[in-house]
């Protein structure tokens, strides 16, 4: 009889990951122990309500800015210039501070080998960090937009906004357009954020990881001053930062917003994707990596060009608009209209009778520098004269306006005369002096409508 004897084999119990909550909240709990963070929320939620409320009880106002000439009406007024700051150089450089310097903290400090070992997977390292980051950009923006709102309405009062076609907004409508137009300006700021990590993983210790989100800016800041096509105008990131406008016209220009916000948010996914392959390809033993030039070029640079070429060529198929979008008859609608909605202001404030758009019907007739230079396109040397009339009245009304027409669509029109109409920047009412809306305003090109040139 033969006996076996078996020996068992020990049992390995393999190391689990850290929960992604877990991992979440210790970043979450990192970044907001950073003095610089600390500081950065701070400003966010203070400083806008500070320099709303002092601004609007000054006697000259951000006219450039759009929005800013109507600070002194309506507490909307000022959280909206705070929104175009905001979307000009803010949330492109708090994204660089928050997103881009997440995961080059770790190659600076040498902590990668530590983290590794506590989390466990390099896939959890990278969501909870995104997320971390995500949650400290919604704060910074939730800040801004709620100190400029709150300034506003505590120094001048809630009141009704007119809008970029001179129509006036209700202080409902107002407080829903406005809190929508800062919901929109998340999306391209995601497309930041998500530039911001494909830097800091790529360039590793490298300041030039922090610095990606805020020069992408600079560089769409640059082209969005050029007369480019509207197909690659509406493909770059940065589009919905300049969309929201829409929102206050009557009806809104959802157009150029909605493919705004499908593009920033393919930016986002493609940059975040990017930055994550990136990631679980890197070598965590380089205690001196500080990424490479070349690996940011081909895996990050060029990816991204490819998605504004293919953007490119889908709105070139899709939309009707040609050129640079702004063409005589889409300028002379836009002004008529806005002209019509600023003349019954204007008659209000005066005490008039009142009249409506359709007994005024207001037409322009605009000019872009003479014969010799085709009417269309962004410059300053447009002129427009406005008729219209009134109940009962044989003779046609005139007002004559100079047009400065960016690019982006937006225009200021300035009053030249007459001077009793919109050649002065008051008028007297019975009252008193007051801001006479026909003297500046300003307008938006729906840059997609199809209007052809007649």
């Amino acid at each position: 009889m033969t006996a076996t004897t078996t020996f068992a084999t020990p049992s390995r119990t393999e190391a689990r990951p850290a929960p992604l909550a877990r991992g979440y909240r210790f970043e979450l709990v990192k970044l907001l122990s950073q003095w610089r963070i600390r500081v950065l929320l701070l400003a966010c939620w203070i400083a806008p309500a500070v320099f709303v409320a002092v601004v609007s009880r000054q006697s000259a106002l951000p006219a450039d800015t759009v929005f800013g000439r109507w600070m002194h009406a309506t507490g909307w007024a000022g959280s909206l210039v705070v929104l175009a700051f905001s979307c000009t150089w803010a949330l492109p450089l708090l994204t660089a501070l928050v997103a881009g310097d997440v995961f080059a903290a770790e190659d600076r400090l040498g902590t990668w080998r530590h983290l590794l070992v506590a989390v466990r997977s390099p896939s959890r390292i990278f969501a909870a960090k995104a997320l971390a980051s995500l949650t400290v950009l919604l704060l910074l923006a939730a800040g801004l937009a709620a100190s400029g709102i709150s300034g506003g309405l505590l120094a001048v009062g809630n009141h009704p906004l007119v809008g970029l076609d001179g129509h006036s907004l209700s202080p409902a409508s107002a407080a829903g357009t406005v809190l929508l137009a800062w919901a929109c300006v998340l999306a391209p700021m995601l497309a930041f954020a998500g530039v911001g990590l494909l830097g800091s993983v790529a360039l590793g210790r490298s300041p030039m990881g922090l610095l990606m989100p805020a020069l992408l800016a600079f560089v769409l800041q640059l082209a969005q001053m050029l007369p480019l096509p509207v197909s690659v105008r509406l493909a770059l990131p940065s589009q919905a930062f300049l969309a929201w406008r829409g929102l206050f016209t009557g009806p809104a220009q959802t157009g150029p917003l909605l493919i705004g916000l499908v593009v920033s948010l393919a930016w986002a996914v493609a940059a975040t994707a990017l930055a994550y392959r990136l990631f679980l390809r890197r070598d965590f033993t380089d205690l001196a990596y500080d990424g490479s030039g070349r690996r940011i070029l081909v895996a990050g640079v060029v990816p991204l060009a490819g998605l504004v070429a293919l953007t490119v060529g889908v709105l070139a198929a899709t939309t009707p608009a040609t050129g640079t979008g702004i063409v005589r008859t889409k300028l002379q609608d836009s002004l008529a209209t806005a002209y019509a909605h600023l003349y019954r202001l204007q008659t209000a404030e005066l005490h008039r009778p009142d009249v409506t758009e359709a007994q005024l019907r207001a037409t322009a007739s605009c000019d872009k520098g003479g014969d010799r230079v085709a009417d269309e396109g962004p410059g300053n040397d447009w002129r427009c004269v406005v008729t219209w009339h009134l109940p009962g009245a044989t003779a046609v009304g005139t007002a004559i306006y100079q047009l400065d027409v960016t690019a982006d669509g937006r225009y200021v029109a300035d009053g030249d005369g007459p001077k009793e109409v919109n050649g002065y920047f008051q008028v007297r009412t019975p009252t008193g002096d007051a801001p006479n809306p026909l003297w500046q305003l300003d307008g938006n090109v729906d840059l997609l409508a199809n209007s052809p040139e007649g």
